[in-house]
């Protein structure tokens, strides 16, 4: 394949298999980091442009705003690089240093708010600047993920797409929900082509999203502290809570038993498919993961940012 931009850079849809993971027999990880970006943002940042050049944005009169604790962020960066647009994205305390540096690499502009929301996050904070910074510049525009039909479009016609292309049936399929795009895009095409599919929608345990109590939540990927306009649960069959003190435990068991460096939010969704009861273990399972584990360096993989966040040693 010859390409000639860079967001363009990715491979072709994989799957990796854990063979005998949690007594099943057909497990499989859609591995969704081996592209420019090192995760399935890059998808989003890429249908959030394309629809708002579809609306008559262009980098000759427009600038580009979202908010993100890390992994969109990093790929509209690499999107408003490549086609030219001065790129400004709104961050929190969570977002680790190394995302940060990445943003900043690619010519974003890092702005990071400090004061936490009424539901102990910093979503609505975020949120807030953005819609102060939009109404002082018309010229400003935010793709905003978590209203934006672009969001779940490009996930029902791609990813879930790619995950029924491969196998002749899925049983189940275990996805994380942040933005809930990746969720609800891919739960429409699913239960639409293949509607014996039960699909698993992964929250982290703090997240409002499904109506849960607000509590402390470090790790970025999953989970909310207010729930997304996008976000729909009419197409989901079972809603699984991890704490984040399991997501990471999982992602050093997968690092240790399989080489695999996984990202945090990944770490949730193995540990839904592992919390899930009564899954035959013949049964084809599908988990969604996001994102490999180098963005986590700083967190997830840092023993000292473990015992401090979760007093556990790892």
């Amino acid at each position: 394949m010859i390409i000639n931009k860079v967001e363009k850079l990715s491979s072709q849809p994989m799957f990796f298999q854990l063979e005998k993971h949690f007594g099943l027999n057909n497990l499989f990880l859609k591995i969704e980091g081996l592209n420019i970006a090192g995760s399935i943002k890059i998808k989003t940042a890429l249908s959030l442009i394309d629809q708002l050049e579809r609306e008559g944005v262009s980098p000759s009169k427009n600038k580009i705003i979202e908010s993100s604790s890390g992994n969109l962020g990093i790929a509209l960066s690499i999107v408003c690089k490549s086609r030219g647009y001065t790129f400004t994205c709104v961050t929190d305390p969570n977002t680790s240093p190394y995302s940060e540096r990445l943003m900043r690499i690619y010519g974003a502009n890092i702005l990071k708010v400090s004061q936490k929301d009424k539901q102990g996050g910093y979503l609505e904070t975020r949120i807030s600047l953005i819609e102060e910074m939009i109404k002082k510049n018309k010229n400003l525009i935010w793709t905003n993920q978590y209203s934006s039909f672009a969001n779940p479009l490009i996930h029902y016609e791609e990813t879930a797409r790619e995950i029924l292309n491969q196998f002749a049936k899925v049983d189940y399929l275990f996805i994380g929900a942040g933005t809930t795009g990746t969720l609800v895009g891919c739960a429409e095409h699913v239960k639409k082509f293949s509607p014996q599919t039960q699909v698993v929608a992964v929250d982290s345990a703090g997240s409002v999203t499904f109506g849960g109590q607000p509590l402390p939540r470090f790790i970025p990927g999953l989970g909310t502290s207010k729930k997304p306009p996008i976000c729909d649960t009419k197409n989901v069959d079972e809603i699984v809570v991890i704490k984040e003190s399991d997501a990471v435990q999982m992602c050093h068991f997968m690092l240790n038993k399989y080489g695999l460096f996984l990202g945090g939010s990944s770490g949730s969704v193995l540990q839904a498919v592992k919390k899930k009861k009564n899954i035959p273990k013949d049964a084809c399972v599908v988990a969604i993961s996001p994102d490999f584990g180098e963005k986590y360096i700083d967190t997830v993989y840092n023993p000292i940012w473990v015992k401090e966040k979760f007093n556990m040693e790892i």
